[in-house]
């Protein structure tokens, strides 16, 4: 692992070439925290925000953004994402998005995950916005792959 694989030999960023590689089911698991006040928590999870329905709306964006991770960070693979799940839980300080992307490639989807569970967190950052301008993201992290010739990891 230290050897950087998106830089050629001269150090310019490159494409990983993952033609010779087999495809076999990967899946990623990232998750996203959003950090509010109490009151605003309370209207997020009762459907009571001015904006309408964050939910529904976090979790399209989500869907949208790790589909579309390709085209926001330069150098990912196109992948045909097999499935997208997202989920949003209450915390004790806010919310937490869970974001478990799946796919049968010759590369994995951690970025897809992260990609999704960062977009949500920002959607939901803007609609709750207009009653707590001071509510934070962070972090945003991976929980787990599998998959591929590295094999599974797991977050302790």
């Amino acid at each position: 692992m230290n050897e950087l694989t998106h830089v050629d030999d001269l150090g310019r960023p490159k494409m990983v070439d993952v033609g010779d590689k087999e495809a076999t089911p990967r899946r990623a698991v990232a998750e996203a925290f959003v950090v509010m006040a109490r009151q605003t928590r309370q209207q997020l999870f009762d459907g009571d925000l001015p904006k309408g329905d964050a939910m529904s709306v976090v979790r399209i964006a989500a869907i949208q953004a790790a589909k579309r991770t390709a085209d926001l960070v330069p150098l990912c693979h196109p992948l045909p994402i097999d499935s997208i799940e997202v989920g949003i839980e209450p915390t004790e300080d806010g919310a937490r998005l869970q974001v478990e992307v799946a796919v049968f490639a010759k590369t994995g989807v951690e970025m897809e995950a992260m990609t999704g569970a960062a977009v949500g967190a920002v959607t939901l950052y803007d609609m709750i916005k207009g009653v707590d301008r001071g509510a934070s993201i962070g972090p945003v992290r991976l929980l787990s792959k599998s998959g591929g010739k590295s094999g599974d990891w797991a977050r302790e």
